[in-house]
């Protein structure tokens, strides 16, 4: 991968080397990806500070104050948050709306309250309207009606966005939003009953191929590395769990593996690798403060600027993976939001692009998953 040079000095990440940064997040997705990418550019690991949520329970605001104050941070990327799919979104809205809401209250003032000199605050596509205009710009926030499978987890980050936005008129602080399209790559979620699509469709594609072979001994393990499989992915699959037993599974033999979607596949989606990603929030959090002048809104779409079906990312994991068995799509199910393609030029303009092709990503991805 290129690095894109910075704006404000030579060095990877446009920030000081020895610069004390806080990755609120790290484990995550988008914050394992920023680890990465922060040690990749120089950073001495003794330069990051890093906490599970067992450590420190950003929702506790009493927790959150007392951590920046120990710590005197300069620089906050803030990817902790509470994600999911439309399933999870569905099923769990009052704790999708208000730890997220808790998570980035705290750590935004906490931010501001301590002299941290950026904050970069991480959103998601769904904070835009769910009939935007085509490619979707900044300037389409709050122009309309939400997607209502997402809403609870969308009006919580357009608080957030609206919190940096407040922060930087009232106080000056520095603070700055990325909006990522969809997100994929190492240390994703694979739960299928709170993740995101491709993830989702990686492992259902995989847990078919391996019903396809017999391996059940393969699918007992599955379960045990990504967790548990829902009884009616099991069905489909033509697996039975044994009773009274958790991860101990016999074949139906009379029923061939399949595999079953949400949805009818044609809903247009986009999708970044998480490394693209990070090297955007580095990118981002390097430039210089005049080169956020002309960007009042201080928000940044981050994406590759194109998008292609669902029902076709469906087909290139399936030959990925090589799952060659029938393919439902039940269309009794939610598709979402018809199409989220992210308008990429302000980012484009100022000098950062993805890099990574969705088929090389989406094959790294499933080595890391099998290996």
């Amino acid at each position: 991968m290129t690095n894109h040079k910075s704006p404000v000095t030579s060095h990877g990440s446009g920030l000081p080397p020895t610069a004390k940064v806080y990755v609120a997040g790290h484990r995550g997705l988008v914050g394992s990806a920023i680890v990465r990418k922060l040690l990749a550019a120089g950073h001495s690991p003794e330069s990051l500070v890093l906490r599970t949520s067992s450590e420190l329970d950003l929702r506790n605001q009493a927790a959150v104050d007392a951590f920046f104050a120990l710590e005197r941070l300069e620089y906050v990327f803030l990817a902790a948050a509470k994600v999911g799919g439309i399933y999870a979104n569905d099923t769990y809205p009052a704790d999708f709306i208000r730890d997220n809401l808790q998570i980035q209250t705290n750590v935004i003032d906490a931010a501001y309250s301590n002299g941290v000199k950026r904050l970069l605050f991480l959103g998601s596509s769904c904070i835009y309207p769910k009939l935007a205009p085509q490619p979707m710009p900044e300037s389409c926030l709050l122009t309309g009606e939400l997607e209502p499978t997402n809403e609870w987890y969308a009006i919580a980050k357009i608080a957030g966005i609206k919190m940096c936005q407040a922060y930087h008129k009232q106080y000056g602080f520095d603070a700055i939003s990325a909006m990522p399209t969809n997100l994929y790559g190492p240390n994703d979620n694979f739960d299928l009953e709170k993740s995101h699509v491709l993830p989702a469709l990686i492992r259902k594609f995989h847990l078919a191929k391996l019903a396809q072979a017999g391996d059940i001994d393969a699918i007992a393990a599955d379960e045990a590395r990504y967790g548990y499989i829902p009884e009616d992915i099991l069905s489909s699959l033509g697996v039975v769990r044994e009773a009274d037993s958790i991860s101990h599974f016999t074949s139906n033999v009379s029923r061939s593996p399949t595999v079953q979607l949400w949805g009818s596949g044609s809903p247009y989606r986009e999708f970044l690798h998480v490394d693209d990603m990070a090297a955007s929030c580095l990118f981002l959090m390097g430039l210089d403060v005049s080169h956020l002048e002309s960007h009042p809104s201080r928000l940044f779409n981050v994406g590759v600027g194109s998008d292609l079906r669902i029902r076709d990312v469906a087909e290139l994991i399936q030959r990925i993976v090589g799952y060659n068995g029938e393919v439902i799509w039940d269309a009794s199910k939610p598709d979402g939001t018809p199409r989220k393609l992210m308008d990429v030029k302000r980012l484009n303009g100022m000098g950062w692009k993805a890099e990574i092709p969705l088929e090389e990503g989406i094959r790294s991805v499933y080595a890391h998953y099998c290996s």
